[in-house]
């Protein structure tokens, strides 16, 4: 493990969702640096079939380790933790976290037993995800929602934009149709549009995403080695969180003042990262 004054900690996705997660890891573990790795250049990585995925991530997150030490990898992208999360763990001794529909907490907290699975294409036909609802929520009826819009609308807020209101409630039609009071945020992009999620289910009465449960785990790992009190002490500095940011494309405009604005200050932003030329990943 790396010899740092400091815990760090890898968030890794194909784009801006994880730092929904990021954001998440920050609130239970003030005094955490982060340091975010999006490879923009391959999004969406619904699109891309499981060995590209595979392939871009190990390479991508092993020149990202030999730059930037790190304690944990957090892996937060549903899509690659569905296929990357062994390889990762075979090609280093840094822990390993991955992101997980959270199935299990959603059966927990339904009430008529119906629940709505907001998740991407890809991810919606994981068999992965049958194991899931069969050993967590076997008795609840799951209304599975993979729209391709919703990742891409997510990442249209960097820019200001906002998702078409009238296009995710059609989106949402089969969860209003079928009187869900519970829904699964399968994605980490997904609860960047809580809030015209709301507005198109009112009727929900709760909303289950991974962020959470992922920064739960991190803190785990670093009180196995003795890590964890400075992650949980707030920094006295005033520091920005994430050290840097680095994307495989062009870093998204306005994307300092939107993690600002998310509480996770960013100190240095690259684009066209060129640790990503270095892994044979652009």
């Amino acid at each position: 493990m790396p010899d740092m004054s400091t815990p760090r900690i890898l968030v890794f996705d194909s784009g801006v969702g994880g730092l929904s997660v990021a954001a998440c890891i920050h609130r239970a573990l003030p005094g955490a640096e982060l340091v975010y790795l999006a490879d923009n250049a391959g999004f969406p990585y619904g699109g891309q079939s499981e060995q590209v995925v595979i392939a871009r991530s190990c390479a991508l997150i092993g020149e990202c380790l030999a730059q930037f030490s790190c304690d944990v990898i957090v892996v937060a992208c549903n899509t690659a933790s569905t296929v990357v999360l062994p390889h990762l763990r075979a090609m280093t001794v840094v822990p390993v976290v991955g992101v997980v529909p959270a199935v299990k907490p959603a059966a927990a907290c339904s009430v008529n037993r119906r629940i709505g699975l907001l998740a991407t294409p890809a991810t919606i036909q994981r068999p992965y995800l049958d194991d899931l609802i069969a050993e967590f929520a076997s008795d609840c009826e799951i209304v599975r929602v993979g729209h391709p819009g919703l990742v891409s609308w997510a990442e249209q807020l960097v820019q200001g934009g906002e998702p078409p209101q009238v296009e995710l409630d059609e989106a949402m039609a089969p969860l209003r149709a079928n009187a869900v009071d519970t829904v699964v945020l399968g994605c980490t992009h997904y609860p960047l549009l809580l809030p015209w999620l709301r507005k198109s289910l009112p009727e929900v009465n709760t909303w289950v995403e991974s962020g959470e449960a992922i920064a739960r785990r991190v803190g785990f790992l670093l009180e196995q080695s003795g890590r964890l009190t400075e992650a949980e002490t707030t920094r006295a500095d005033g520091a920005p969180v994430v050290i840097q940011a680095c994307f495989t494309g062009a870093a998204p405009g306005d994307i300092a003042y939107f993690m600002m604005e998310m509480g996770i200050a960013v100190a240095r932003i690259s684009g066209q990262w060129p640790g990503a030329t270095a892994a044979g990943s652009v």
